[in-house]
């Protein structure tokens, strides 16, 4: 898979065929592998992946990071390849990125799929995801949990494998987890912007596992009904992760969405 890096020293993946790229953004303390199940999927399509700054191969070195900083990355990395239009897939808060973008760069998009994110938070889902930004700024271990929130307990059991890879990805050094804890703070502390939202006009698929505990069923569904171009999917038995524990399903909806 040819890899590299924009001007401004952005690490992407690019498989080129010669169609409107399928362009694949991560969630907080994650890198672009998470989306190698989508990846294998779409071979015959042009597809990108890349590293959020301060994430996997792409440095950040300011002291705090906003949501425009990580559109601003895209852009950057679309001119550097000379595309101007994509197919944007985004996973909780990349999935948050995705809605910036399309709030800002709406004439760069085809589509937009917005897979387990998060919106209009309640008072207590808010307390819940500052609590678990606290615990990683105590540089508590924060994998067993996150990966008991992101898959299931049988999946796991089957996938060993899975395990140890996201228990690597997300035990940092401390320059690393310097890092993530910007973007997680940016994360938990997000406020949706509703009304730049209801003017997004692309054409949008939010989906979200049926058992993802913090990014509900009921968050998409509201937030499918203030799109006003958009549909809802729900994935049976998926939990947050479910773009790798129910690929297959995940991968056809995308595929018959983009193709439709």
């Amino acid at each position: 898979m040819p890899e590299g890096f924009d001007l401004n020293q952005n690490y992407y993946i690019f498989n080129n065929n010669n169609t409107t790229p399928l362009v694949f953004i991560h969630g907080v303390g994650l890198d672009h592998r998470m989306w190698q199940p989508q990846i294998n999927y779409f071979n015959k399509y042009s597809t990108i992946a890349y590293d959020l700054l301060g994430h996997g191969k792409t440095i950040f070195d300011n002291e705090t990071i906003t949501i425009d900083d990580f559109s601003n990355q895209l852009i950057s990395i679309l001119n550097f390849l000379k595309i101007d239009k994509i197919n944007l897939i985004g996973f909780s808060l990349g999935a948050l990125i995705a809605l910036n973008f399309a709030s800002k760069f709406q004439n760069n998009l085809s589509t937009l799929t917005l897979i387990g994110t998060t919106y209009k938070r309640s008072h207590s889902e808010r307390v819940k995801v500052l609590d678990r930004y606290n615990q990683a700024k105590l540089n508590k271990s924060i994998s067993k949990i996150a990966l008991e929130r992101w898959f299931s307990d049988e999946y796991l059991k089957l996938n060993p494998q899975i395990y140890d890879q996201f228990v690597k990805i997300l035990n940092k050094n401390p320059k690393d987890h310097s890092n993530f804890l910007k973007s997680y703070h940016l994360f938990a502390n997000h406020e949706d912007d509703i009304e730049l939202i209801k003017k997004i006009k692309t054409k949008t698929l939010i989906m979200t596992g049926s058992n993802d505990p913090g990014s509900t069923v009921a968050m998409s569904k509201t937030l499918s009904k203030d799109m006003i171009n958009s549909n809802f999917v729900e994935i049976n038995k998926g939990k947050h992760l479910c773009s790798i524990e129910c690929a297959d399903d995940v991968n056809i909806k995308i595929k018959n969405f983009i193709d439709g």
